[in-house]
């Protein structure tokens, strides 16, 4: 339950620039895309990805730490981290497990016999997009498990891309196919309540300060 009081105050100490920022993004923010990287060894490339989804909309990134369990390189993510929901897993399982108890299909981003150029890719679908790690790209139980196989059209001799610009080529096309749709993509009001109010959170610099004194002035 989202206090809506505390929201009215921290707001109240935010510019009237900041709070029209936060409602505009948040008009163009969507959880009906997901994203889901894994295992991937340059920790550079994850904070690359996480920008992309700040600046393409997409509110969750959904980050498998099984072998290498590095951490977010902030400079790379240029304060994307601030904006962009990160839930970690410590296994394949836990996540796909997780994101398909969410309603989301899971798609593989890499070519397969039974794959889809993203110009046919079915949008109306909740979907977990996974990318795989630099060397050897997605997981054999990925692949198992996954639902639909999604690539990027290539017509030279190169055949891959590197994960953060492949997430952005498929980020930037399918966010844009959603809000020229007429799929009910964006976020429900209590989401958006509750970004209002880590947002808020994550603006004020002396926060933890604030925070006591408002709960000493106001106890629950």
């Amino acid at each position: 339950m989202i206090d809506l009081e505390y929201l009215a105050f921290l707001e109240n100490i935010l510019t009237d620039n900041r709070k029209e920022k936060f409602l505009k993004v948040l008009e163009n923010r969507t959880k009906h895309f997901t994203i889901a990287v894994e295992d991937i060894f340059q920790m550079h490339n994850t904070s690359a990805v996480m920008r992309s989804c700040e600046i393409f909309g997409i509110q969750e990134l959904n980050v498998i730490e099984q072998r290498y369990g590095k951490s977010i390189d902030k400079e790379i993510a240029m304060g994307a981290q601030k904006w962009v929901d990160i839930n970690t897993f410590d296994s394949i399982t836990n996540c796909v497990d997780t994101l398909k108890s969410k309603g989301y299909q899971i798609i593989a981003t890499t070519p397969h016999e039974n794959d889809c150029l993203m110009e046919d890719f079915d949008i109306s679908k909740p979907s977990a997009l996974f990318f795989g790690t630099e060397r050897d790209g997605l997981s054999e139980e990925i692949l198992k498990r996954a639902d639909g196989f999604l690539k990027i059209p290539m017509v030279g001799f190169t055949e891959s891309l590197n994960i953060s610009v492949s997430a952005a080529i498929i980020i930037q096309n399918l966010t844009n196919r959603l809000r020229n749709s007429n799929i009910d993509w964006h976020l429900s009001e209590k989401e958006i309540l509750e970004k209002r109010l880590a947002w808020a959170i994550n603006s004020i610099k002396d926060i933890k300060r604030i925070e006591e004194r408002y709960f000493e002035e106001n106890p629950r």
